[in-house]
C-alpha cells in the first residue's frame, strides 16, 4: 500500500473541525414549554440564543449554525442543566462518567448561565417571573438591531406593548419603523428580549418570527390579550 493511500482519511469519519482563535465555550438544551420546545444556548457571557419550535431537525440546524458562529462544538451537558434534551450527534450527550466528574468539578460559566436561563424561562411560563434577570450575550446581533433590542429589553416591561414607530422614535430613528420590524424578526433572544410586545401602532398585532399564535399566547400570558377560550 502506498504512503498516499495510508494517509487518506476514512470517508466515514467526521472531519475534525479546526479550532478558531476566537472560539467560545457554549452549551445548549431543549426544554418543553406551553408554546412548544424551546432551544436555549448560552456562552460564558450569558444567554445567547432562544429558538422556537425546536423539534429535532430545527434544533440540529440551530446547533450547527451556532457551532459555526461561535467557532467551537458545544460542551457536554451535565447535571448542571437538569432535564436537558441533547442531540445524540451534537457532542452534547452526557455520560454517567461525565456526570460524576461534573459533580466534583466547577460548573463552567456557560452551563451555569444555561441552567439559570432554563429556571427563569420555566418560571415565566408558570406565571411567577415578570422580569428576566439574566446575563445576556449580545454577540449574535449588532448595529441598529442591537440598539433597538436593548431599548426593548430595558424599557418595555411585562404586560405592556410598544409600537414599531414608537420604538424607532425611542432610538432616535423616526424613519426606521420598518427596520424595527426587521430587527424584531432577527432577534436572537425572543421571550427574554420580548419582541412579542412590539405591535402595530394602529392596533394590529403585527408579525412574529415564532408565529402569530405564539405571539398571541405570550401576550395572553402577560395579560395584554384575553386568554383563549380553548
Amino acid at each position: 500500500m502506498s504512503a498516499e493511500r495510508q494517509t487518506q482519511r476514512d470517508p466515514r469519519q467526521r472531519p475534525e473541525r479546526p479550532v478558531r482563535r476566537d472560539a467560545r465555550a457554549w452549551a445548549w438544551a431543549v426544554r418543553a414549554t406551553p408554546i412548544g420546545p424551546l432551544l436555549l444556548a448560552a456562552t460564558d457571557e450569558g444567554l445567547a440564543q432562544v429558538v422556537f419550535h425546536a423539534e429535532e431537525k430545527t434544533a440540529a440546524e440551530a446547533v450547527a449554525r451556532l457551532t459555526r458562529r461561535l467557532g467551537a462544538e458545544p460542551m457536554a451537558v451535565s447535571s448542571a442543566v437538569p432535564g436537558s434534551v441533547p442531540s445524540a450527534d451534537s457532542g452534547t450527550a452526557a455520560t454517567a462518567e461525565s456526570a460524576d466528574s461534573a459533580n466534583s468539578a466547577p460548573v463552567p460559566r456557560c452551563a451555569g448561565h444555561l441552567a439559570e436561563a432554563i429556571r427563569q424561562v420555566e418560571s415565566y411560563f408558570a406565571g411567577d417571573t415578570k422580569a428576566f434577570t439574566l446575563s445576556l450575550d449580545w454577540s449574535l446581533t449588532a448595529g441598529f438591531n442591537r440598539r433597538v433590542l436593548r431599548e426593548l429589553a430595558a424599557h418595555v416591561p411585562f404586560g405592556t406593548v410598544v409600537g414599531y414607530q414608537d420604538l424607532a422614535d425611542r432610538v432616535g430613528e423616526p424613519g426606521a419603523a420598518r427596520a424595527v420590524g426587521v430587527a424584531m424578526g432577527s432577534n436572537p433572544l425572543p421571550i427574554v428580549v420580548a419582541c412579542h410586545r412590539v405591535v402595530e401602532s394602529g392596533g394590529g398585532i403585527g408579525g412574529f418570527g415564532g408565529g402569530l399564535e405564539t405571539k398571541r399566547t405570550l401576550l395572553a400570558l402577560e395579560g395584554v390579550l384575553p386568554q383563549p377560550l380553548f
